[in-house]
């Protein structure tokens, strides 16, 4: 290898380090503060070279975000691909098998996984948009429903694509939950996968004709009986041979029943009210001094006597 040879493989050593550094720090300011609010020129900053720079590797921040996205997408779609094309299992166990599969690429890749999906995205049935990133997503929207269709009966054209809807909301809204979880991969995969399968299983059941979910429920309500309350029992004490009789009559015996000690409790209170206070049993107040105001009087008395004399 001359001199010329190894001068060009540094040069493309330092081209490819470019174009992953101004990659990686579009990642970092994309997911800090979202893809519409970063410049051109803040991404160069943070690279640590001329705005003019990144437009010899990329044609616009779009170009960026494929560049960031399509890789991995690609590699999610192979994925879910090679479940799809399973010739074992049930539609519906390869949908649970697609599920998980897409649960763990987006808890893989928290910090990207808004950046990946989200960013300058369309609707995900839309296939026809010129984005190439948005070519992808809407492949990997329709591998991960297709089975949807299979399985609830003729549901037309616009509930076939909200059922579709509906069951990737599922999917949203359980990845976002632990979006920001500390707990290791694989553990907390192991903990909600069993969620997650409930949780396509429910989706689908109620995607089901609404007349076979009814009747579904009703044959559950009448299958369940609800077993008597025993503190509700307790509270009857009216005996059965009385209840066998006329309504009004059983009342009739059970109000007999009480007179006799309602009389007898108010008889009692009577006596309470009638009864004199006792003597006796109210303290005796003495006054200390009486005896010798008495004499004191009688001494006076006396003495009035003697001075009439």
């Amino acid at each position: 290898m001359d001199n010329e040879d190894k001068k060009i493989r540094k040069q493309d050593e330092r081209a490819e380090e470019t174009k992953r550094s101004i990659a990686e720090s579009a990642s970092r300011l994309f997911t800090a503060r979202g893809y519409d609010a970063v410049t051109i020129r803040e991404i160069a900053k943070e690279a640590g070279c001329s705005h003019t720079t990144i437009y010899l590797y990329f044609k616009d921040k779009e170009a960026l975000l494929e560049q960031l996205a399509i890789q991995p997408l690609e590699q999610l779609e192979l994925a879910i691909l090679s479940i799809k094309n399973q010739k074992e299992g049930s539609i519906a166990q390869k949908l649970k098998e697609k599920s998980r599969v897409f649960v763990r690429f987006c808890l893989s890749h928290k910090s990207m996984v808004s950046i990946i999906l989200e960013a300058q995205s369309v609707r995900g049935d839309t296939l026809n948009s010129e984005a190439d990133v948005n070519q992808v997503r809407a492949r990997i929207f329709a591998h991960l429903t297709d089975g949807i269709g299979s399985i609830i009966p003729n549901p037309g054209k616009d509930a076939g694509i909200n059922h579709s809807r509906i069951y990737f909301f599922m999917l949203y809204g359980l990845i976002h939950t632990y979006m920001n979880s500390e707990e290791p991969l694989e553990a907390l995969l192991e903990r909600i996968q069993p969620v997650l399968d409930d949780g396509v299983d429910v989706i689908l059941a109620g995607m089901q004709p609404k007349g076979q979910g009814i009747e579904r429920g009703r044959k559950a309500a009448a299958e369940s009986v609800e077993k008597p309350d025993e503190r509700t029992e307790k509270l009857v004490t009216i005996p059965d041979s009385k209840l066998d009789r006329q309504p009004t009559e059983a009342v009739t015996d059970v109000k007999s029943e009480m007179q006799p000690k309602v009389k007898k409790e108010k008889s009692k209170e009577k006596k309470i009210k009638e009864q004199p206070e006792a003597e006796h049993d109210m303290p005796k107040v003495t006054d200390p001094n009486k005896e010798a105001r008495k004499e004191k009087k009688q001494n006076k008395k006396n003495k009035d006597k003697k001075s009439k004399k």
